[in-house]
């Protein structure tokens, strides 16, 4: 919730953005990255640093066509370190700027487009795993929500006792002049939220579900960290 100017993730509209591919334009396929507690939504930034050989290999690969990566989940049971299982929900992103360093690392920028959901996974020889992308049920990820937030006063109480207790540092200036949307997802991309409660998130459709859920998740965290003792362990 801070500066770009200190590399740190924003808002971004990808609506009526040029650069942006159309719905109808979105690939069949993806290279997807499955990393846990990392999350992207449309309109969010996530900077990544990208070293594995095979990573780098799909950036390059991508960089050459649609530059859209989908950022998946693995799922916390997986014992597959190098192909692990994981969620079917995720979002793709689109590499809106990346710099190489003098070590031969990647420091790339993605920008969330739209969530999308694995068909299937393909069978091929590159290096890195791709899948075939149905994006037709998060359609609305292109479209203005009118759903709002009911009640402001009540999320940002639940969030700054969140915060105190978990030791995230928000500017909350900034945060309290966001538009609710902008808001929910920044939040639910950057609390450090275990991997099923952010998956939970991604696949809420509307934001009045997302915005529910999220409320739910900080409330029940902060009654289990100001309860007694015994309910804290």
């Amino acid at each position: 919730f801070k500066s770009n100017t200190r590399g740190e993730s924003s808002v971004m509209t990808i609506r009526n953005n040029p650069l942006t591919p159309a719905f109808a334009d979105l690939p069949d396929e993806i290279p997807i990255f499955p990393l846990p507690g990392m999350a992207v939504m449309p309109g969010t930034q996530l900077p990544l640093n990208i070293f594995e050989p095979r990573y780098l290999r799909m950036v390059f690969d991508v960089l050459a066509t649609h530059r859209m990566i989908g950022m998946v989940q693995p799922e916390p049971d997986s014992t597959d370190s190098q192909t692990p299982s994981v969620y079917r929900t995720g979002t793709a992103g689109r590499i809106t700027s990346f710099s190489e360093t003098k070590d031969g690392r990647l420091m790339i920028l993605l920008t969330g487009v739209c969530r999308f959901e694995i068909r299937e996974e393909l069978a091929d020889q590159r290096p890195y795993r791709s899948v075939t992308a149905d994006w037709s049920r998060f359609a609305s990820d292109y479209e203005e929500s009118e759903d709002s937030i009911p009640d402001r006063t009540a999320l940002f109480s639940a969030l700054r006792a969140y915060c105190d207790t978990n030791q995230v540092d928000i500017a909350w200036k900034e945060a309290e002049e966001l538009e609710d949307q902008a808001l929910i997802d920044l939040l639910m991309v950057h609390l450090p939220l275990d991997v099923q409660e952010k998956q939970a998130l991604i696949e809420c459709i509307g934001l009045d579900d997302r915005t529910r859920l999220l409320q739910g998740l900080l409330d029940m965290s902060n009654a289990h960290n100001n309860g007694p003792p015994s309910l804290r362990h």
